[in-house]
């Protein structure tokens, strides 16, 4: 039996006014995904807590069968981790991002997509200049790096609350600083960061090339090393992940599956769609169970980019679930998940609350009504999960157990149907599926 999970991070969105009240899925050209969901079926999954604020390094936790009530470290220890950092009993990781400051306020989370020379030129420098024994940094790859830090106390002194950066955009940055244990020490490195990094030759050329330098660092995501049981013993299956995220490349490391590089592959919206879709393929001989994170469209909702969006969905489509579908198609003992951890909100740029839509199809997979793959069709499905986490023990069984949703299933009551006025029945090849408004689910930060 072959598994693939397919995560879409930021995939959902809500309805654009200028798309005529659609989402980017709905208005994207997605055969491959419609043939799925035509062929298997549709519903939802809730991979947020409602304590927890839905990053990626909380719902990927939960789309890989990981309740993060339980297991939830921080996300500076899964990065750590892909970059080969192992963390002392007293240190504790940091994201940190390099982001661009004008004024009093933070105008870009990423600093432009600086480039990984670039950002590892100004990190070095950090560390001749910045680090001491209670701190170092540590390079990752364009905006995304580290800080360690160490602390007797270990996270319970620097639990300070440390708002993601892509949610300050366009605000004071004084004001949206850490609160809580810690928050001096953070503060401080902070803003000695902004003194040290504004006059740096490379923000001296980027600023001459019109470009947004990265004038200060931002910290954020801190964590702990986790206990994640095995994910290839707790399910019988051999694994391997492709992802370019370090973070989902830690967890992976954690999970116990076998981490794979592509080549092109940025976390990005310039990634490679078609190397990772023919990795995948690859993959399949050697692994039962392989997994494909997607940063595009996370990315392209943070830039609010509507397009682009649509775009990324559509090579998505194309280039990953297609040549998926084929192989499916031609190796009956295969299942396919596609199970988005999140939506991220075009018009926001923040990530959604809001359960995801999520498509299962394959062997002993029996179809269900619903014909194609959106928001507005995943809300008129009764199989749902409240508890995200739960999903992986629906994907992974035995391949003679029927998947159908059954009345005990329905009466789990997890997730409530809802209907679109007017329309009680789940959308059809006859009844084309039209966006409806629905309530405003971005949160703030709780760590």
């Amino acid at each position: 039996m072959k598994y693939i999970l397919l995560i879409p991070t930021g995939l959902s969105d809500e309805p654009i006014p200028s798309l005529d009240g659609k989402t980017p899925l709905e208005v994207a050209q997605t055969p491959n995904l419609d043939f799925l969901a035509k062929h298997g079926k549709v519903g939802r999954a809730q991979h947020t807590p409602r304590k927890f604020y839905p990053g990626t390094d909380v719902t990927s936790l939960s789309v890989l069968g990981y309740n993060p009530e339980e297991y939830y470290t921080g996300r500076g220890a899964l990065e750590a981790a892909h970059l080969g950092v192992k963390l002392g009993a007293d240190e504790v990781a940091f994201r940190v991002n390099l982001v661009t400051v004008d004024g009093e306020k933070l105008v870009d989370y990423n600093a432009g997509q600086i480039t990984t020379k670039e950002s590892r030129a100004l990190i070095a420098y950090l560390n001749k200049t910045l680090s001491n024994d209670a701190v170092r940094f540590v390079p990752g790859l364009t905006y995304r790096h580290l800080a360690i830090f160490k602390c007797k106390h270990g996270l319970t002194g620097l639990s300070a609350a440390c708002e993601p950066p892509h949610l300050v955009v366009g605000k004071a940055v004084e004001e949206h600083f850490p609160k809580g244990p810690g928050e001096e020490l953070l503060a401080h490195v902070m803003r000695d960061s902004r003194k040290l990094l504004r006059d740096h030759e490379v923000n001296q050329v980027r600023v001459d090339l019109g470009e947004n330098p990265a004038g200060m660092i931002w910290l954020w995501g801190q964590g702990v090393t986790p206990n994640l049981p095995n994910l290839t013993k707790r399910f019988g299956v051999r694994g391997a992940l492709i992802a370019a995220v370090n973070l989902v490349r830690g967890l992976g490391h954690f999970a116990g599956l076998d981490v794979l590089n592509v080549e092109g592959a940025t976390g990005y919206v310039d990634t490679n769609f078609e190397s990772k879709g023919q990795k995948a393929v690859e993959a399949l001989e050697k692994y039962d169970f392989v997994c494909i994170h997607i940063e595009a469209m996370d990315e392209a909702g943070h830039e609010g980019n509507v397009k682009l969006k649509i775009q990324c969905i559509e090579q998505f489509d194309r280039y990953i679930v297609g040549p998926v579908r084929k192989f499916a198609q031609s190796n009956k003992d295969t299942r396919i998940l596609v199970a988005p951890d999140h939506g991220t909100s075009s018009l926001k740029r923040v990530h959604l609350r809001e359960a995801a839509p999520v498509l299962l199809y394959g062997a002993g997979v029996q179809a269900d009504e619903i014909v194609w793959f959106n928001e507005e069709a995943a809300r008129h499905s009764n199989w749902s999960f409240a508890k995200g986490h739960e999903l992986m023990n629906e994907f992974i069984r035995k391949s003679g157990s029927s998947l159908r949703a059954t009345s005990q299933e329905r009466s789990r009551g997890i997730l409530p149907r809802i209907s679109s006025a007017g329309r009680d029945a789940p959308p059809t090849r006859s009844s084309p599926i039209d966006a409806s408004s629905h309530n405003d689910n971005e949160i703030t930060c709780v760590l």
